[in-house]
């Protein structure tokens, strides 16, 4: 951990920590909006409060002269209590980026916001590749896996292994929508049929025998969740009681983390195959961080979206103290500049960079969930399968359609 915890400084001091930075009398301020009481509450919620405290931490930046404020608030995957609460942290209460936002629907939103108001939006937790495609900002900076790489990554994976005929239950809003249709676009290309799509109310839905009811009658022999967090554990439940996983139909979580896995038990999700950016125990560098964070989240073990988090704030916080803090407050879009000319290294992800559209690239990795007789312990619950490398897990530049890039 001491070894960590020096590359961590040793990087802040090459940009200048500690000789540039001078004590500031308004203090940087980032606002978490996550879900604080629904569905995406473990995925997010508390623990992405705590991850983006630990990269403040890490960084000892109160030594250093700067001054920083974590604020936190529920969005209740609602876009209009989403949008409020941003437009009051910045016209009134001095916000100056915005972290996680997991809902695509008000992320996509906010992108709009902050090129308004020349902010940040740090997303740490909206999936939609839009967000660096037809709804981008120069003012926003993408660190979660997003929906094309998902949908490359885990629909490859499952149609290796002879899964081609697919149906989808489908979380109704643009997040849901968007990882069905890149999915269908993978499974179709490589000559899987599409058996069928149904959509649920979102976030308003608990029992999804009706739908399930549909694939089993589909013939399908891949049924895929395009949800997450704890509608995605409602649906495989539901699927071991109506029998689906025993009649050999392969169970896909299109968005799958760690957190889901560990509500289920390595029983019910057992073979479970899924991408994740990071994992706890994936190397040294990640288990330090992981055991940095665990007295603070005692329940929760940080999955890929809370490391995410983690990562987006010691990079701003970095490119805050390249800049310096008034600049950075003065202009999002000059912190978001900084941050793309830098090239980004945390505990979490290793080395890699921010591309000219906001996609931050780090590699992917497939994971198959162990059998119970395999885990070592409740959070003992991945086995490496493959490496998706950084270039090859996000969508082409090019193909993103993004309007700010030039051609």
């Amino acid at each position: 951990m001491l070894t960590t915890r020096r590359g961590i400084l040793a990087g802040a001091a090459s940009i200048g920590f500690a000789t540039r930075i001078r004590a500031q009398e308004r203090p940087i301020r980032i606002g978490v909006l996550t879900d604080m009481s629904g569905p995406y509450h473990d995925t997010g919620g508390p623990t992405v409060v705590a991850c983006a405290r630990q990269a403040i931490e890490d960084l000892e930046l109160a030594a250093r002269g700067i001054r920083v404020e974590v604020l936190a608030a529920d969005h209740q995957n609602k876009a209009d209590i989403g949008m409020s609460i941003a437009r009051q942290w910045f016209d009134r209460d001095d916000v100056d980026a915005v972290l996680d936002v997991n809902n695509s629907s008000i992320a996509l939103a906010i992108n709009g916001l902050v090129t308004e108001k020349d902010k940040v939006q740090l997303c740490t937790g909206a999936a939609s590749a839009d967000l660096t495609g037809s709804g981008c900002s120069p003012n926003m900076v993408h660190w979660l896996n997003d929906t094309w790489c998902d949908a490359h990554a885990t629909g490859n994976a499952v149609l290796r292994t002879g899964g081609d005929k697919w149906f989808f239950i489908v979380a109704d809003y643009t997040f849901g929508h968007l990882i069905q249709q890149q999915t269908a676009q993978v499974v179709q290309a490589a000559g899987g049929k599409v058996m069928g799509s149904v959509a649920y109310p979102f976030p308003a839905t608990t029992d999804f025998s009706s739908f399930l009811v549909q694939a089993q009658a589909s013939g399908a022999n891949v049924v895929a969740f395009c949800n997450a967090a704890g509608d995605l554990v409602n649906c495989v439940k539901q699927s071991h009681e109506f029998g689906l996983a025993s009649s050999g139909t392969r169970l896909v979580g299109m968005v799958t983390y760690i957190t889901d896995i560990h509500t289920l038990g390595a029983g019910a999700a057992e073979g479970l195959l899924l991408n994740e950016p990071f994992y706890w125990d994936l190397n040294e560098r990640t288990r330090g961080f992981a055991a940095r964070v665990k007295p603070k989240t005692p329940n929760n073990v940080p999955n890929g979206e809370h490391a995410c988090a983690y990562g987006a704030t010691v990079h701003y916080l970095k490119a805050v103290a390249q800049l310096g803090a008034a600049r950075a407050k003065a202009s999002g879009r000059d912190a978001v500049e900084a941050m793309k000319r830098m090239p980004t290294d945390d505990d979490c992800f290793g080395a890699g960079s921010v591309r000219e559209d906001g996609r931050v690239l780090h590699p992917v990795y497939l994971f198959q969930v162990k059998t119970p007789a395999e885990s070592k312990g409740p959070w003992d619950l991945y086995k490496k399968i493959g490496d998706v490398p950084a270039a090859q897990a996000f969508r082409p530049l090019q193909d993103g359609a993004c309007a700010f890039i030039k051609a």
